[in-house]
C-alpha cells in the first residue's frame, strides 16, 4: 500500500453471507426457499465500512478457491480496500447461512470445516502487515480457531511490545463454532476459545464486544453491564465498547465515568455487519483525530471522543437500514448530517 496515511490492518476471515429473499417464494411446495449471496465476514466488513469512509484500509485474509472467491475480492476493491492483504489459497471459502429474527438480528448456520480463514502461518503474516499499520484490527472467528489463531496472536502480541500501532480485539463469539460437535471438529472448545481471546485481550488497547458475546463468555455478568463494561475497561483496554442492539452503547475507560451514546431510530431492514460498521466508523474517526498510539488514546478527552463515537453509532445505523453488510460511504454519512 503506497499511502502517508496512517493504515487501518484488519485481519480475519471471508465469508459468503446466504441471506433469505423475504420477497420471494419458497415453491411450491414450500421446500426451497431462496437466498442471494452476499459478501460478509466481520474481517472485511470492518475494512469495506472503513474503505467507503475514506480509511486507508488493507485487509489481511486468506482468500479461498473456488466460485465464491473472486466476488469477495471484488468487494472489497470496490470500496476502496487495498487487496495486497489477501492471500491465494486452496482451501474452500467459508459460508454462513444467515437466518434473521423478528427484529431484523441475525442467526447462522456455518459451513466452514477445513476452511481457507483457519490456516494462517507466521510467514504470511508477516508478508502482508502493512509498514504504515496504525490500528490493527483482529476479532471473530479466525482469531480464536486454530491452528492460524497461534500465528495471530502472535502478531497480536508483537505489534503490542512494539507499540507503533493500537490494537483491536472483536470476540464476534459464534456459539455453534466456539464450542459442541461443530465447535470440537474445528478444534474448539469453550474453555480453548476463552483462553485464546484472553490472550488477545490482555495486548488489547480497544475492544468492542456485544450482549451476545457477553452472554456467553461471562453468563452471569449480563445481569450488571453497567458494572461489567467497567469491570472489562480494568482489564488492561483503554477503551471498551459495550453494544446491545437498538439500546445505548456503553462506553468505559479506566478510571472514567460510564458513558452512553444513543442510537439513532431507523427503520431496520436487519442487524447484518452493524457491529462491525460501528468499528470502521470507530476507527475512520480515530485516524482522523490523529489518535494512533496508546497514549494518544488514554489522552484523548471525552468530549473529543464522544463525536467519533456518534459518527460511529450513526454508520451503524445506516448500515441497519439496508439488507447485509452495505455500510453507508462518507458522502451517505455527510449527506444524513446535513
Amino acid at each position: 500500500m503506497s499511502s502517508e496515511k496512517p493504515v487501518l490492518s484488519v485481519l480475519g476471515e471471508l465469508v459468503v453471507d446466504l441471506l433469505p429473499d423475504l420477497g420471494a417464494g419458497a415453491g411450491p411446495e414450500g421446500t426451497a426457499p431462496r437466498y442471494v449471496a452476499r459478501p460478509g465476514g466481520n474481517a472485511l466488513n470492518v475494512a469495506v465500512a472503513a474503505g467507503r469512509l475514506g480509511v486507508p484500509v488493507r485487509l489481511l485474509a486468506r482468500l479461498g478457491a473456488g466460485p465464491l472467491a473472486p466476488g469477495l475480492r471484488r468487494h472489497a476493491e470496490l470500496a476502496g480496500v487495498d487487496p495486497g492483504g489477501l492471500v491465494p489459497a486452496v482451501e474452500p471459502v467459508s459460508l454462513a447461512v444467515v437466518g434473521l429474527r423478528p427484529d431484523g438480528s441475525p442467526h447462522f448456520g456455518f459451513h466452514v470445516l477445513g476452511a481457507a480463514d483457519w490456516q494462517w502461518t507466521d510467514d504470511e503474516l508477516a508478508a502482508v502487515v502493512p509498514p504504515g499499520t496504525a490500528v490493527l484490527h483482529v476479532g471473530s472467528i479466525s482469531s480464536w480457531t486454530p491452528p492460524g489463531c497461534e500465528a495471530i496472536a502472535r502478531l497480536v502480541e508483537k505489534v503490542a511490545a512494539d507499540g507503533t500501532a493500537l490494537v483491536s480485539v472483536d470476540p464476534n463469539i459464534r456459539p455453534v463454532l466456539a464450542d459442541g460437535p461443530v465447535g470440537t471438529a474445528l478444534g474448539n472448545s469453550s474453555t480453548e476459545v476463552r483462553a485464546r481471546l484472553d490472550r488477545l485481550l490482555a495486548r488489547a488497547d480497544v475492544v468492542k464486544l456485544s450482549t451476545e458475546d457477553l452472554a456467553w463468555l461471562e453468563p452471569d455478568a449480563v445481569d450488571d453491564l453497567d458494572g461489567t463494561a467497567l469491570r472489562w475497561a480494568d482489564r488492561g483496554a483503554a477503551l471498551v465498547l459495550l453494544t446491545d442492539g437498538a439500546a445505548p452503547l456503553r462506553v468505559a475507560r479506566p478510571g472514567r465515568a460510564l458513558l452512553y451514546r444513543e442510537p439513532p431510530r431507523v427503520p431496520v431492514a436487519d442487524a447484518v455487519g452493524a457491529g462491525d460498521s460501528l468499528a470502521a466508523g470507530l476507527f475512520a474517526g480515530l485516524l482522523g483525530a490523529g489518535v494512533t498510539t496508546r497514549r494518544q488514546l488514554e489522552e484523548l478527552p471525552d468530549e473529543e471522543l464522544l463525536p467519533i463515537l456518534d459518527d460511529a453509532v450513526l454508520v451503524a445505523a445506516l448500515t441497519c437500514t439496508r439488507v447485509g453488510a452495505d455500510p453507508p460511504t462518507r458522502d451517505d454519512l455527510a449527506a444524513v448530517r446535513r
